[in-house]
């Protein structure tokens, strides 16, 4: 008879099994055990790896923005070979010549008084030009300046001729200048006011190489001629005018001051004196003005 098979499993058969439980035992703790750490970092690794930051992205408004147009392709013309321009050389210019008036051609010294007469003839009236001594008269002028100057007079080198009447005095209890004698004065002093001041210091340029010839004749040199002019005015500016009558000293035939600060005066200012006061002041006014424009 056949035999009936075991409801019972063999020995083998449970072996087998128990093997099987076993892995699956191992294999479920190592998962659960990986789930429950959590993941250690390698610190070695953080430190020498920098992670740069990023900016954060600004939204974009899709709603507003437009799509750039894509830029037009940008098409080139061929070039055609630019000729260089022909260098023309630039013309020299010609040096500006400043023309100088031409100097009036002077006489010589011998020969000038013709002509200085005949341009003070421009300026004065016949009773004027009546007044000067015509021979000579560059010669002469230049000697007187240079006496006043120093506070001389040169009476026999004046330019111009002594005054016709002679100087008078009314005797009382005191002895003073006749008014009347100032008077002797006024033609001169009307003379130069007949010339402006340019028609003087004109007249006195053109004949500035004659005046600075004929003051080397007597031992100086020509150019200082202007200063020696300038000292002779000063010595009639710094003249004083008397406000009144001045008392006089009768010695002989001659007059002196009275008054010790008028009588030390240089030789030229007690002339210049003689004048009197109106005329002193016209004078001085006159003068003063020349010498300003003289010095321009």
């Amino acid at each position: 008879m056949s035999e009936q098979p075991s409801s019972k499993p063999s020995n083998t058969q449970l072996l087998f099994a128990a093997v099987v439980v076993m892995a699956l035992v191992v294999v479920a703790v190592f998962v659960l055990s990986n789930k429950s750490e959590q993941p250690s970092e390698n610190e070695k690794f953080k430190q020498d790896v920098v992670v740069p930051a990023s900016d954060p992205v600004k939204p974009v408004n899709t709603a507003q923005s437009q799509p750039e147009p894509e830029p037009e392709p940008v098409i080139e013309a061929p070039t055609q070979p630019v000729e260089p321009e022909p260098v023309v050389a630039a013309e020299p210019e010609e040096p500006v010549v400043q023309v100088q008036p031409p100097k009036p051609q002077l006489p010589s010294l011998d020969e000038s008084d013709q002509e200085i007469k005949q341009n003070l003839q421009e300026y004065l009236t016949e009773q004027s030009l009546g007044l000067f001594v015509t021979d000579d008269m560059i010669r002469r002028t230049v000697v007187f300046v240079d006496n006043l100057a120093q506070g001389k007079m040169a009476r026999k080198h004046a330019p111009v001729s002594a005054p016709v009447d002679k100087f008078m005095a009314l005797e009382s209890d005191i002895i003073i200048t006749d008014p009347n004698s100032y008077e002797r004065y006024t033609p001169y002093v009307d003379m130069i006011s007949q010339m402006s001041n340019a028609q003087i210091v004109r007249l006195y340029k053109k004949f500035q190489p004659l005046m600075f010839e004929a003051y080397e004749e007597i031992g100086y040199e020509g150019d200082e001629f202007n200063y020696t002019l300038n000292q002779a005015i000063n010595e009639i500016l710094e003249t004083p005018v008397p406000e009144t009558s001045l008392p006089l000293i009768k010695d002989s035939v001659t007059y002196s001051y009275a008054y010790p600060e008028w009588e030390k005066l240089s030789a030229a200012q007690k002339q210049f004196l003689r004048m009197g006061p109106a005329n002193m002041k016209r004078i001085k006014t006159k003068l003063a003005a020349v010498q300003k424009s003289l010095a321009n």
